[in-house]
């Protein structure tokens, strides 16, 4: 029986052994992939606004879509809560944001005037807000630097038009800017 081994050929035991530990290999190896399948999730692309307040919150969001400008609100965010306003990979570089503190009329706004309603709305186009039955209000400028994801955090401190905004990169310093949204050239 020793020949047979030494010339390559091996018992049946040492077969099974062999098999067996394949075996135990293999079912492991699945077993920490699927795992690891359990513990990572994959990254969210969106563009989400986290009220770290305790009051409830209206936002409206402005946007460059293909056929012009489009403003889109009432996202109503419970106090120390997030929603996401644009669901999957961001399109536009820059988006607007306007916020309105329901319970002590606070605000987080900006210089770039857009159109809103009083009521649930999706509005093309940013000029004539009062002529065509809406009004305007001042949208905050956030440049993402074509980053696939972007989240704002409104919060208390340290003034209510300062919030605080991620991306999955750095967002660039100063983002608000004065003028008209048609301005980015994206």
């Amino acid at each position: 029986m020793g020949l047979l081994q030494a010339s390559g050929m091996e018992s049946g035991s040492a077969h099974a052994r062999r098999s067996s530990r394949k075996a135990a290999l293999a079912v492991f190896a699945a077993a920490c992939t699927g795992g690891m399948a359990l513990f990572s999730t994959p990254a969210l692309a969106d563009f989400r606004v986290c009220n770290a307040t305790q009051n409830l919150v209206g936002v409206a969001i402005g946007y460059r879509a293909k056929a012009g400008w489009v403003t889109e609100g009432w996202w109503h965010i419970e106090g120390s809560s997030c929603k996401t306003l644009i669901e999957g990979p961001l399109s536009s570089r820059y988006y607007y944001l306007y916020a309105e503190d329901a319970d002590h009329g606070g605000r987080w706004d900006g210089s770039i005037n857009m159109c809103v309603a009083d009521k649930e709305f999706k509005i093309a186009g940013v000029n004539d807000c009062f002529a065509r039955g809406f009004q305007r209000a001042g949208f905050k400028e956030y440049d993402t630097g074509k980053q696939s994801n972007w989240m704002v955090q409104l919060t208390d401190q340290p003034a209510l038009s300062s919030p605080t905004v991620t991306g999955s990169g750095n967002p660039a310093s100063g983002s608000a800017v004065s003028g008209n949204p048609g301005s980015d050239n994206q």
